[in-house]
């Protein structure tokens, strides 16, 4: 190991030599045997430092060893909800003492951020193997057969929702200049129900729902709202409905009017969101209802109807194409939440 150290130095030593007869570096490398790239970079060290060395790491050497870094990792592999200063109180005990800063700056160093934690359905083991069931038997289904469904849900729309998350670009001491502030009233100023659909050809209708939803009122949509849609958006022969299980969807009585009208009902797994591309077009229709900023909740029901007409057929399309995606992340996930 000392002989290649030495070598090394004096190889270097060679290079500025023979850089400063006025040698290229081309040339010096095809002399020494030594790359080009190598040469560049030893006279330009050279020309900054005079010498040819390794140089000391950069900063203050690092608090915890290698050995305690991989002790923290499986301490976070193990239960990501660790905090730090859990991570300090361990390897307190192990005989190493450092500060919750230096814990972040190790974690950061290793790839780990801290983030919140996604909110996502609770999934039992009911509903895991209900969802890899699901995907599994619909991987061979082509991006046509799913051309040949409706896909619908209901959401809730707030005033002031999506704005409370939204960050600005501002200098010091302008913080309540009215472009850099977020407008909110006493208990969120509320908020109004939709229920949508739509299918790979675009949107269908989307409506407020006012009062509170029972199946009565469901069957009623269906009726006035979910079949003229199937006739506007010009559906295939063999085409089928998207709902997922909620009481009002698989009531008795609910399932009975899709038996006398001879319609066809995807069986869908529960706690399923993500699965369904609708929840993509909630997010795109939130998006746009900000940025034109409702004051009230009859601006906020008006503005909802206008941009979800906006919405192109070509988005509408592109989320049903690449469905079998969404599937393959649920196997993958071993039947877990997917990005979805």
């Amino acid at each position: 190991m000392a002989k290649t150290k030495e070598r090394s130095k004096d190889t270097g030593k060679r290079i500025v030599d023979l850089h400063q007869t006025g040698k290229s570096e081309s040339t010096i490398g095809k002399q020494l045997g030594v790359k080009k790239s190598t040469v560049g970079a030893i006279i330009r060290k050279w020309k900054t430092y005079k010498t040819t060395d390794n140089l000391p790491p950069s900063g203050a050497p690092c608090k915890i060893s290698s050995r305690r870094v991989k002790m923290t990792m499986r301490t976070m592999s193990k239960n990501p909800r660790t905090t730090r200063g859990d991570l300090v109180n361990d390897l307190q005990r192990a005989g190493t003492t450092v500060t919750k800063v230096t814990i972040s700056n190790t974690l950061q160093r290793q790839g780990i951020k801290s983030c919140s934690a996604r909110r996502v359905p609770l999934l039992k083991p009911v509903h895991v193997q209900a969802r890899l069931k699901f995907a599994r038997e619909r991987m061979d289904d082509t991006a046509e057969d799913w051309e040949k469904v409706m896909w619908s849900d209901e959401i809730k729309v707030e005033l002031f929702g999506i704005n409370s998350a939204r960050r600005v670009w501002r200098k010091k001491n302008t913080e309540l200049h009215p472009k850099n502030t977020i407008p909110t009233v006493k208990h969120g100023g509320g908020n109004i129900m939709l229920w949508g659909c739509f299918s790979a050809k675009g949107t269908g209708r989307l409506i407020r729902v006012k009062d509170r939803m029972n199946g009565a009122m469901y069957r009623e949509i269906l009726s006035q709202n979910f079949l003229p849609s199937v006739r506007a958006l010009k559906m295939k022969r063999g085409w089928v409905f998207q709902h997922d299980n909620d009481p009002k969807h698989t009531a008795r009585a609910t399932k009975e009017w899709f038996r006398k009208k001879h319609l066809k009902v995807l069986q869908w797994p529960s706690q399923s969101p993500d699965l369904n591309p609708i929840e993509n077009l909630w997010r795109e229709l939130k998006v746009r209802v900000a940025r034109r900023q409702p004051q009230n909740i009859t601006a906020l029901e008006k503005i909802c109807m206008e941009e979800w007409a906006k919405i192109p057929a070509t988005v509408c399309a592109n989320l049903v194409k690449t469905y079998s995606n969404r599937l393959t992340s649920v196997i993958a996930n071993k039947g877990y939440v997917t990005k979805y």
